[in-house]
């Protein structure tokens, strides 16, 4: 029984961890929204944590600020299976850039959403534990 509320909730704060990366992914493809030349980026949230299970770490982005800096994959920074990945821009830019400030937002709060439901999620579980141990 401890085991199956151990493994809960070590999914459910593998998730969490997963939403706060993806939330600073999002969060950095709004600030480069009018910088020529950035390519949008991502991960794939179920794949991810599906890694994420099975022992592997968070996605990692990189960037090269020098000629000298070590090459990637062409998918972007692979970790466990989850690759933070380019995204195809729906229209465009003169500039180079691929931000789609409308998608941005709508992910940005979907995962916001998501990362609280998450919380509450975790929150109750614990609630739950401890009025099992009180015996209430």
């Amino acid at each position: 029984m401890l085991d199956r509320l151990t493994a809960n909730l070590q999914f459910q704060a593998q998730a969490l961890s997963l939403r706060a990366e993806r939330q600073r992914v999002l969060a950095g493809n709004i600030a480069n929204a009018d910088t020529p030349g950035f390519q949008a980026r991502d991960f794939d949230f179920a794949k991810a944590l599906s890694a994420a299970g099975a022992g592997a770490s968070l996605p990692r982005s990189t960037t090269v600020t020098d000629t000298r800096h070590l090459k990637v994959a062409a998918g972007g920074a692979q970790a466990g299976g989850a690759d933070l990945v380019y995204r195809l821009p729906e229209q465009a830019r003169l500039d180079g850039n691929t931000v789609d400030m409308d998608r941005e937002r709508a992910n940005f709060a979907d995962n916001s959403v998501r990362y609280e439901a998450t919380l509450r999620f975790i929150n109750g579980n614990v609630r739950t534990i401890l009025s099992a141990i009180r015996g209430e």
